[in-house]
Parts: C-alpha cells; structure tokens; sequence
C-alpha cells in the first residue's frame, strides 16, 4: 500500500525528529537544572535500547515470514487506501494496548515489561527503555492485522509510527494541548501516570497513541493526586545492573513458585497479575488500589 522507499524515507525523519527532540530535551534540562536526567540511569537506558535493537534486527525476518504467512488466509481487503491506514493505526494502537495490559496483569509478561518500568526518572530516553524481550512474541498479537488483511511491511511499518508517538510523550515538560486532545490521544500528562508508582496510579493509561482504550475499558487515570509523582517500581529492586534489571522480577518470580504448594497454585504465580500471593503475604495493585481508597473515608 506504500511504496518501501516512501516507507524508509518517512521512518528516518520521524525517527531523526525524535533524536532532535532528546537532544533538546537533555539540553534544556541542563540550562534549567532541572534534574529530569540522571547520567547512571540514561547509560542503563541506551544499553537496554541497544539489547532490544539487536533482538529486533535478530528476529524481524521471522516476525515478517509469520505475518506474511498469515496474510495469504485473510478475510477481506480493503482497497482504499485512506480508510486502509487509518484502520491499521487505529487496530494496532488496539492491539498493542492488548499486549500492554497483558504486560501488567500476567506476572509471566510483567517479567518481561518491568525493565521498562524500572526507572526512577522520566524523561524522553526512558521511551528507549525497552521491554527487551517483547519481540520475541509481539508478532502473536497482531496476527489478527494480517488476518484482516494488512501487508506485513504495512503492520510493522505501522508499530514503528505508534511507538515514535509513544517515545514522545515521555516528559516531564508540560506541554499545552488542546482539551479535546486528551480526551482522544495520549498526552505527556496521562503516560507520566502511567509510569508512577504511586498506588492510584498502578496499571493506568497503557494506550500509546491513542487513550480511547483506556477511557473505554476503564484504566484511564488523570493526573491530579496532590503529591508528586514517584517514578519507578512499588519495590525497586537494589541491583539494576546490566544483567539483574533484565532478570530480578524473574527471580523473584521463581522464588515464588518455587514456595508454591502444588503445581496448580505455581501455575498462577505466572497467570495471575504480579503481587499476587497464595497466602496473600503480598497485594495486586488492585486491592492495594481498593485500600487506599477505603483510607481516604
């Protein structure tokens, strides 16, 4: 539906506007000493940038083959092409708020996604803080885009758009936008939330472009809790070196297990969402949630 060289030719600007805006970023954060970045935690970022740069590299011919392969059963077409980007976004952006929720709610995809999550900073290099391992089963969730009828290239090239979207509205900076722009897409404002740890916040606004997802099925949070906001982990672990920040919540995972009294309760430990306990020594963000606001009354 686009021709490649459009297609890389439009990629390397976005991706070069985005590097702009760091850049800028990092610089007024140093005139202003506003303390937004942290040298330790910006190094931990490139490197886990880095990591997930070779492990997509490493499987993109795979993801490719297994879309590609797929598509050869879709249902239907659809031959405009407007109406046939503006649903691809659209779907995506769904999708990937699927596998997003699924990140937070299954301990097995939580251990996966925490790196992401890990730092007590926000700034834009904390977008490139990835989830390193995602690529190995991302493809899983956007298989129905294929089934629907969408080239493979056009799925991949649509992922890369909603993440440059989702890299840019991580910032402290407020940034003035219209009402009705929260109300449909994501804001620096409503991903600030979803990156605190404060307990009424916990699992909030995992759309990337588009926040509809969250309003719709009711993890949408404003930002309007009187104190700061906390960046980082409910328990940061004390080792965030380069191999322990992509393997701690595993650990403590199979630690978990490990203490299970039988096989069904061990499967939940990697099922249910993380804080999950079989004899409650340990709270979902959920009842967490619930007590806080039985404290507030």
């Amino acid at each position: 539906m686009l021709h490649l060289d459009a297609r890389s030719e439009a990629a390397s600007v976005l991706v070069g506007l985005l590097v702009l805006l760091t850049v800028i970023e990092m610089g007024l954060n140093y005139w202003e000493n506003r303390k937004f970045y942290e040298k330790r935690d910006t190094l931990i970022n490139i490197y886990l940038t880095i990591l997930a740069f070779i492990l997509n590299i490493s499987v993109k011919g795979m993801t490719f083959f297994i879309l590609d392969y797929v598509w050869q059963f879709r249902l239907f077409e659809i031959k405009n092409v407007i109406a046939y980007w503006v649903i691809l976004v659209v779907v995506q952006d769904f999708l990937y708020w699927v596998l997003h929720y699924t990140g937070h709610y299954c301990r097995l995809f939580w251990a996966m996604h925490v790196t992401h999550h890990s730092s007590e900073h926000f700034n834009l290099t904390t977008g490139f803080r990835s989830t390193v391992f995602e690529p190995l089963y991302r493809v899983f969730f956007y298989l129905p885009l294929a089934f629907m009828g969408f080239d493979a290239l056009d799925i991949l090239y649509a992922y890369l758009l909603t993440q440059l979207y989702g890299n840019i509205v991580h910032t402290r900076y407020q940034v003035k936008l219209p009402k009705w722009y929260g109300w449909i897409f994501v804001t620096p404002s409503h991903h600030r939330v979803h990156h605190a740890s404060n307990i009424p916040y916990l699992d909030k606004n995992m759309g990337m472009m588009f926040i509809i997802w969250d309003r719709i099925f009711g993890t949408f949070r404003e930002e309007n809790l009187p104190e700061p906001i906390r960046y980082g982990l409910t328990k940061q672990p004390e080792d965030l070196g380069p191999v322990n920040i992509l393997f701690h919540e595993w650990k403590a995972l199979l630690q978990d297990a490990k203490q299970a009294p039988d096989f069904r309760t061990k499967l939940k430990y990697f099922l249910n969402p993380p804080g999950w306990s079989h004899d409650g020594h340990t709270q979902t963000a959920r009842v967490m949630q619930r007590e806080y606001e039985k404290s507030l009354h």
